[in-house]
């Protein structure tokens, strides 16, 4: 029988996040090869993985970053079953990890395909399944391009955004951040009218038509009554339309001209949980 020491447990520890037992365990059974322990780890996450596949994991943390020079940046949530779970620092500390290598992926499929300390990230998920006892998977992965980007991730890293502006101008980095915060907290459906979608549209058309309706006004009417109801709807659900909530005098395009005069918002991505 190999002589298992602490060191090994610790490192093998290190290596994984395993609890202590279950390494020692890995390293008994590997009798002390300590890659054999870790393709044991590994085999337990299978194992937990493929008896919670049917679970859900509508809990975790969602990270936004930017590369160095501000021009690009992702968004994911590596989500878990636990609020409990989700608040572990060693959890939100893997998140990140994997948030930062998500930047040099353009998707999903090739960030998990992806090299993680030797492993891909499917397989680490795999293997912290069996660590934690939850599962454990990438839920979103949104990616943004532009002139300026800037990321702003709520407390608790239940909610991230991404926006980018049209140039890199003095004070570029406070206006980016504090759109991204009100696209956190506002949600908008899209960045202008032109990305709300037909059938969307269609559909307050048809709700404020209902509404009208009930109000007795003449169908003759309806058309051009629902059409200004639906500017109403833009305002409310485009994210530059909406009223800035640091300045509610101003629309979010029209606080970004005050940073600029020609500074536009080009994009922006959110993720959050549930």
């Amino acid at each position: 029988m190999a002589n298992i020491t602490a060191a090994d447990v610790n490192k093998l520890r290190k290596a994984t996040g395993a609890g202590m037992m279950d390494c020692k365990k890995a390293l008994v059974e590997a009798e002390g090869d300590f890659d054999k322990a870790i393709e044991n780890l590994r085999k337990k996450g299978q194992k937990v993985a493929a008896n919670r596949a049917d679970r859900e994991s509508t809990e975790g943390a969602v990270i936004a970053v930017v590369n160095s020079d501000n021009t690009s940046g992702t968004v994911i949530s590596l989500n878990c079953e636990t609020d409990f779970v989700a608040k572990n620092d060693t959890f939100v500390k893997l998140a990140t990890d994997l948030a930062n290598l998500s930047l040099n992926h353009n998707s999903k499929e090739d960030f998990l395909a992806a090299n993680f300390n030797g492993v891909t990230v499917s397989e680490k998920l795999i293997e912290q399944t069996g660590v934690i006892g939850e599962k454990i998977e990438i839920g979103s992965f949104e990616r943004l391009e532009g002139s300026f980007i800037n990321s702003y991730i709520h407390a608790g890293n239940k909610i991230a955004t991404l926006v980018s502006l049209s140039a890199n101008v003095e004070g570029a980095g406070e206006a980016a951040r504090n759109v991204a915060m009100q696209a956190a907290a506002m949600a908008p459906l899209a960045l202008n009218e032109d990305g709300v979608d037909a059938a969307t549209i269609e559909k307050e058309i048809e709700i404020a038509k209902d509404q009208l309706r009930e109000e007795g006004k003449p169908e003759a009417m309806l058309d051009n009554i629902a059409k200004g109801k639906l500017g109403r709807f833009f305002k409310d659900n485009t994210l530059v339309n909406q009223a800035y909530i640091k300045d509610n005098k101003v629309s979010v395009s029209g606080y970004v001209k005050t940073i600029d005069s020609g500074l536009t918002i080009t994009g922006f991505k959110r993720v959050a949980l549930g």
